[in-house]
């Protein structure tokens, strides 16, 4: 094989592009001697592992050291955006490892200079300027700094559904498991109420949710609280870890104009929903909003860790004179800057937008089918190829049923589909459905199936007919 080239003849790509070829990257392995292994040497940092070792992964699906192949409808941690060991991105990450994987952060590269000229580009006007780093919560640090510092303030609102990261200041904007334990979080954090329509107490004369009443009410409580150093407010357009609940129409508008009069920058994160997974290249293309500050990670890396700022020409110029700092040791890396890059060619190359957006339709036709189907489906929520299926003990409580739930998924696990169902109560009762734009509608029908078959075959899931 000749120098600087990954593969020959039938070699790497060749056997990549069979998406049905099983990974022997690891193969013959004693999964008990692994399972033992783990048990006394890793470190757990929020819940135990799953029961299965994993020891592959390509395309759609993951492989267990037993054998077992499962249909990955979570993208990974929601980030596999094109599917597994895509043969593009392989040969992205072998070239870079070879010739161009790491640099002082002060240095710039021609991936990180491409990367930043496509995103940009792509984004809407006012969205000018990216530099880019390994992880969501990173991102959500990194702007939220950003924002104190242009601002010349210090608090910060966030809502309380929402998932931004495990970092001191991501961490304290969002109302979930972890806040406890370790002392104080940051200071000046306020909270929205999460715009839950199934389950908000504010109503309609017509029983209808009322989300511009529970939004003002949020911020007159903030507006109480606050000791006049309001700097920024924090979003996801579709609450994912918080139960996948989308913000109702004219949500984001609303919250930017709230902003605005109180002289506070929006910050979106997308790492979830960006790039191409709910139908529209970023979520916020489809409200038509333009936040000050856009946060990407999960899907723009597919995978690997890659995370983006990206704000305006006049915000990123007057914090660099003001002295915004943020020096980490994999800022602008040069390999997963070529991965993002490679990502976003991909993406509009082949029009995956479209096609996430129609793979999309027949998703949550599928799952509309089995909320007809059975009474423990409270709602069927999301947009795109991102859903929510969340489990309730019956209709009229609207009770919330984990441990059914759990039942569910375990079954659906047994028989060949992953689908997230987090064992955390602040997050309990909801599948949450995002597998790679890459899908195909036979692979949605495959996850369809096997949901049916594992509600079917679960005592207490409430057939209807």
């Amino acid at each position: 094989m000749a120098p600087g080239a990954i593969v020959d003849d039938e070699g790497t790509l060749a056997i990549l592009s069979k998406q049905d070829a099983v990974p022997n990257l690891y193969q013959g392995l004693d999964e008990d001697e692994l399972r033992a292994k783990s048990d006394k040497h890793l470190l757990y940092y929020g819940s135990r592992f799953h029961q299965d070792v994993i020891t592959g992964a390509r395309g759609l699906y993951i492989y267990t050291a037993s054998g077992h192949r499962i249909l990955d409808w979570t993208s990974g941690q929601m980030s596999c955006l094109l599917g597994h060991g895509h043969p593009e991105i392989v040969k992205v990450i072998y070239d870079h490892a070879l010739h161009l994987d790491h640099l002082f952060s002060g240095m710039v590269s021609p991936p990180v200079i491409s990367l930043g000229e496509r995103l940009c580009k792509a984004l809407p006007e006012g969205l000018d300027r990216a530099f880019f780093l390994s992880t969501g919560g990173e991102s959500n640090e990194a702007a939220i700094k950003l924002a104190k510092v242009y601002t010349g303030k210090f608090e910060i609102v966030g809502i309380g559904a929402s998932w931004h990261g495990m970092t001191a200041q991501a961490q304290g904007t969002q109302y979930h498991f972890g806040r406890r334990g370790h002392g104080p979080l940051m200071p000046g954090m306020h909270m929205l109420p999460a715009p839950n329509a199934y389950r908000s107490v504010f109503r309609k004369s017509d029983g209808s949710y009322d989300w511009e009443a529970e939004l003002d009410h949020g911020w007159k409580m903030i507006d109480l609280q606050s000791c006049g150093s309001l700097a920024a407010c924090i979003v996801e357009c579709i609450q994912s870890s918080g139960g996948m609940h989308v913000l109702p129409p004219g949500y984001l508008k609303a919250l930017k104009k709230h902003c605005e009069a109180r002289g506070m920058l929006l910050i979106v994160d997308e790492a979830q929903t960006g790039v191409g997974r709910c139908g529209d290249f970023m979520a916020i293309n489809h409200e038509d909003v333009v936040p000050d500050i856009l946060t990407l990670s999960k899907t723009l890396g597919n995978g690997l860790p890659l995370s983006a700022v990206v704000t305006s020409d006049k915000i990123g110029l007057e914090a660099a004179d003001k002295g915004y700092f943020f020096y980490t040791t994999h800022v602008n890396d040069p390999l997963p800057a070529a991965v993002g890059d490679k990502v976003l060619e991909i993406l509009f190359r082949d029009d995956l937008v479209a096609h996430s957006r129609k793979m999309g339709d027949v998703l949550h036709t599928g799952l509309q089918k089995l909320y007809s189907r059975y009474g423990c489906i409270g709602q069927v929520r999301g947009r795109g190829l991102m859903a929510g299926v969340e489990i309730v003990e019956d209709r009229e409580t609207k009770a919330p049923a984990n441990e059914l739930a759990k039942r569910v998924g375990d079954l659906a696990y047994s028989l060949g589909l992953w689908a997230n169902l987090s064992s955390h109560p602040s997050f309990g009762g909801v599948f949450r459905i995002a597998p790679p734009i890459t899908v195909t509608a036979e692979q949605i029908e495959e996850g369809l199936d096997i949901l049916e078959k594992a509600f079917a075959q679960t005592e207490g899931t409430l057939p209807l007919y």
